[in-house]
């Protein structure tokens, strides 16, 4: 499943489901226990053998509830079952207490019971994705930083829905609470947010969506993105031409990355553009990809009044002269498709004049510094502790700058997000089975800019441009691994799309 609930969407669609009729409260709780249960038991098969021994930490919320589900559910299938309590329980929500008092195993108090644990599994039902403010109790506090060092000592260890302490909407630990990290996170009916952005991953492990029987954010994955087919009979201006803007002598490396990644996407003509000075040393270096000179603004006029020209991309290597903003200036007033990436974001930092001339074909991909250069206000928001939950996060960072800015913005980092000025917004998340930690390799934005141009140059629209881009960058990394440089990443592609069957 690709969509993803921001907490207080979570809490409508359960809501919503409990209103019409269609489930309890209860139900949800014992099917949350249940899907928590199972994914213990896939997860660690050899835990499936009868006699194990596990301890579940039981917050005074819902949290808990499930966690009394849990212990319940595991005592059933012979295992020897501690339960830590923590508030008085008739304190507890209505479908909490009834756990609680279904539940007939080893009942402990938190503020006395000894911490120290050698069983075989930990479970963290402490606070859920609802957790709006940071956990001050010194006893519920020292018990998670147990449940942390059992994960390093032991390793089974379990964290329902989210771990205690983590904000779920932004992925960041709330400012002044401990929070404690798991082995494996089982969260139910769609992921949150949390669980992908910031910090979010390192605390939650292996990630599990188990579904409880019950619109969103999307996770960016080719199950819901348009079809990349070309046309069989179809002439290659009617895949459109990319045209890539380069910088001047010894400073085209970045821009040819580019165009040759916009090529290898399938965009049925790519142009490179550079001074002068710079055409012997491109001529030497590229062949598929066509040359044209550009000195001056003009020359790029002339250049763009090709009317199969589709998409531009200009910034990287492009230099941050006075001369390059007059470059990026024309370009934003010719109305075609554009990729503004690198210097380019830094010369609408410089004119928030030329950044008013942004329209709904652009797509800006600001890594953090360009984007705190571009969006101050909001990176200062966005980097602040989050002292109470919901926090901003990174995907509500997006939408507010794309919506300030008029234009598509992809923030770049692991956790990818991309999102348009209406609001619409998927996240690419670099981590769990999608990691790609040899992206962090320079030239490796450049490619990236390439591959949405040449998208758009084929006629996506720029979020769907940007999404396809941001998930075929990581597919690009991961096929080849270890050692990837930023010329690598082009030439994986015809085998990563031939793996997504799609011949282009």
């Amino acid at each position: 499943m690709t969509e993803i609930l921001t907490p207080a969407q979570m809490r409508a669609t359960e809501q919503a489901a409990i209103d019409s009729g269609a489930v309890t409260g209860l139900a949800l709780m014992e099917q949350a226990g249940a899907a928590t249960r199972d994914s213990i038991l896939s997860y660690w098969p050899g835990l499936a053998r009868d006699r194990a021994h596990a301890r579940v930490l039981c917050g005074p919320g819902n949290n808990g509830g499930d966690g009394y589900v849990i212990a319940r559910l595991l005592m059933d299938r012979g295992w020897k079952v501690q339960v830590v309590a923590f508030g008085a329980p008739d304190h507890l929500p209505p479908d909490a207490r009834r756990n609680f008092d279904r539940y007939e195993g080893a009942l402990l108090d938190g503020a006395t019971a000894p911490r120290p644990f050698e069983g075989d599994l930990s479970v963290d039902a402490v606070f859920g994705t609802g957790l709006s403010r940071p956990i001050s109790d010194p006893t519920i506090c020292g018990w998670l930083v147990e449940h942390d060092r059992f994960t390093t000592r032991v390793g089974a260890s379990v964290a329902v829905d989210i771990p205690s302490g983590l904000d779920a909407n932004s992925g960041k630990v709330l400012d002044g609470s401990a929070c404690a990290r798991s082995a494996l996170t089982v969260t139910f009916h769609r992921a949150k947010p949390g669980h992908y952005l910031a910090q979010g991953p390192d605390y939650c492990g292996a990630l599990h969506v188990a579904g409880i029987g019950l619109m969103t954010f999307r996770l960016i994955s080719p199950d819901w993105l348009p079809d990349l087919s070309k046309a069989r009979l179809a002439h290659k201006y009617d895949h459109g031409h990319a045209l890539v803007l380069a910088g001047g002598h010894g400073k085209g490396g970045a821009a040819r990355l580019c165009a040759r990644a916009a090529l290898r996407t399938g965009a049925g003509a790519v142009t490179l553009l550079c001074p002068s000075n710079a055409l012997t040393e491109n001529a030497s270096q590229l062949d598929a990809i066509m040359l044209r000179q550009c000195d001056s603004p003009e020359d790029l006029r002339n250049c763009l009044a090709d009317t199969r020209l589709s998409s531009v991309c200009l910034g990287p290597g492009l230099g941050l002269g006075p001369e390059q903003a007059a470059l990026v200036a024309t370009a934003l007033a010719h109305g075609r498709g554009l990729v503004l990436d690198a210097d380019a974001i830094t010369h609408l930092a410089r004119s928030p004049e030329m950044a008013q001339t942004l329209h709904e074909g652009c797509v800006l991909t600001p890594h953090a510094g360009e984007f705190a250069r571009l969006f101050p206000e909001i990176a200062a928001r966005l980097d602040a502790p989050a002292t109470r939950g919901p926090a901003y996060s990174k995907l509500d960072a997006t939408r507010d700058a794309a919506r300030l800015i008029g234009a598509t913005v992809l923030f770049k980092g692991p956790d990818t997000v991309v999102a348009t000025p209406n609001g619409q917004a998927a996240l690419h998340a670099a981590c769990y089975d999608r990691a790609a930690p040899w992206l962090a390799t320079a030239g490796a934005g450049d490619v990236l800019a390439g591959l949405i141009c040449g998208l758009l140059a084929r006629g996506y629209s720029p979020f769907h441009a940007a999404c396809w881009g941001a998930y075929l960058h990581v597919d690009c990394a991961r096929t080849f691994g270890p050692g990837l440089t930023a010329d690598d990443l082009p030439d994986m592609l015809p085998r990563v799309l031939a793996q997504l069957t799609v011949p282009v």
